[in-house]
């Protein structure tokens, strides 16, 4: 398992809509339960890194827009669940860890 997939795993243990990420050098992280309708695609670890480190809507929107991710697939299921996700609650242990990790991608 990759540091980036342990991050993504680690952060959305509890997260209820399926998710489906591809990193930068073409592995695919499934979290949630089921299976998701789209993908969110990082094309480098620096914006893996930025997004990860302060996941908010705009930083998110702002790198899609310059194209550093991409979303595939069913942009609706998509919607939803960044509505899911910005209710989500990550206990502070996790936060701290998480963080740690993204020094080593």
């Amino acid at each position: 398992m990759t540091v980036a997939e342990r991050i993504l795993r680690r952060v959305f243990a509890t997260v209820r809509t399926p998710l489906r990420f591809r990193l930068w050098d073409g592995t695919v992280v499934r979290v949630g339960p089921g299976e998701s309708g789209f993908v969110i695609v990082f094309h480098s670890p620096e914006v893996f890194r930025r997004i990860l480190r302060s996941p908010t809507p705009l930083h998110f929107g702002e790198a899609y827009i310059a194209g550093e991710i991409e979303i595939e697939g069913d942009i609706l299921d998509a919607m939803r669940a960044a509505d899911d996700i910005e209710h989500l609650s990550v206990p502070l242990g996790t936060r701290v860890a998480a963080f740690a990790d993204l020094l080593r991608v």
